[in-house]
C-alpha cells in the first residue's frame, strides 16, 4: 500500500502561559460532550504542563512523587496497573463506547492516512469497537507487530474480523502477508500518564522507538488510551521518551496541542 502526503516538520516551542484546552469536567461546555475550564495552562493544581514549561525542565522526581523504589517508573507502573484491575465492568463497557465515538471524532478532525491501535489483552481498555468504527468510515487501520526486542514496531494493515496470530506475549497480530504501513495517527496503550502528555508503558520501549522513528519523517499524532485511575501527578521522563498529543479516558479528553484544540473549539 502506498501512502503519501505533504507533511510539515514537527516543532516543539515554549509558548509561555496560554489559554488552556484542558478537559477537566468543569462547568464550561465546549461541545461534543467535552468540558473546558476558564483558566490558564497549569491550572487545576498548578503543575507545569507541556505548554507552560520547556521540556528541559529538571525535576527531582523522587521528592515530587514521594517514591522510595529504586526505579520510580516501575513503582508508578505497578500501582497504576493495580488500580486498573479494580475498574468496574460497567465503567469498562461505557469507556469502550466513548472511545469508539471520541476516537472516530479525532480521526475525522486529523484525517490520517493510516490509523494504528492495539489489540487489547488482559484488563486493557477495549479498543476494537473503535477500530470497527474507523474501518466502517473507510479509514485504513493497522495493528503493531513486535519484530525484535530492541527494534521499533512494524505496523500491518488489519480490520476487525480478519484473522490474527499470536505474537510476543501471545498478543494477537496480523499475519506477515498483511501489508506493512506507517500510521500517522496512533492510539497508544499505557500503564499510567500525567497531564503534560508523558506516559509510562510496560517497560520495553516499543512505542518510544516507533514514535521517534515515525516523527523523524512526518507529523505523527499519538493518543494515549487509559482509565482515569491511571493518572499520576508527574511521570519521570528522559530525552528519548515520546510525548502524547492527546489522552482519552472514560471521563475526558485531554489536549496537548493548542492548534488542534483551537480547531476543535472554535
Amino acid at each position: 500500500m502506498s501512502v503519501s502526503r505533504s507533511w510539515v516538520a514537527r516543532q516543539d516551542t515554549f509558548l509561555g502561559a496560554v489559554r488552556s484546552p484542558w478537559v477537566l469536567s468543569l462547568p464550561l461546555p465546549v461541545g461534543f460532550g467535552t468540558w473546558r475550564p476558564p483558566t490558564y495552562v497549569g491550572a487545576r493544581d498548578h503543575r507545569p504542563t507541556a505548554s507552560s514549561a520547556p521540556r528541559s525542565l529538571k525535576t527531582d522526581w523522587r521528592h515530587a512523587l514521594n517514591l522510595t523504589d529504586a526505579n520510580p517508573k516501575a513503582a508508578l507502573r505497578r500501582d497504576a496497573l493495580a488500580r486498573r484491575r479494580s475498574v468496574p465492568e460497567e465503567t469498562r463497557r461505557k469507556f469502550a463506547e466513548r472511545l469508539a465515538r471520541e476516537g472516530l471524532r479525532l480521526a475525522r478532525l486529523w484525517r490520517p492516512c493510516v490509523v494504528s491501535a492495539f489489540h487489547p489483552i488482559g484488563d486493557e481498555p477495549e479498543i476494537l469497537p473503535l477500530l470497527a468504527a474507523l474501518a466502517a468510515e473507510s479509514f485504513a487501520t493497522a495493528l503493531p507487530v513486535v519484530v525484535g526486542s530492541a527494534l521499533p514496531l512494524t505496523f500491518r494493515l488489519w480490520r476487525p474480523g480478519e484473522p490474527t496470530r499470536a505474537g510476543t506475549m501471545a498478543i494477537p497480530q496480523p499475519f506477515e502477508s498483511a501489508p506493512a504501513v506507517e500510521p500517522d495517527l496512533l492510539f497508544v496503550p499505557l500503564a499510567c500518564f500525567d497531564r503534560r502528555g508523558h506516559r509510562i508503558g510496560y517497560g520495553a520501549g516499543y512505542y518510544d522507538r516507533s514514535l521517534a522513528l515515525l516523527r523523524a519523517r512526518r507529523v505523527i499524532r499519538a493518543v494515549g488510551v487509559a482509565y482515569g485511575v491511571c493518572e499520576v501527578p508527574a511521570v519521570p521522563y528522559e530525552a528519548h521518551d515520546q510525548r502524547l498529543d492527546a489522552i482519552v479516558t472514560e471521563r475526558e479528553t485531554m489536549w496537548l496541542e493548542r492548534a488542534d484544540a483551537a480547531t476543535l473549539y472554535r
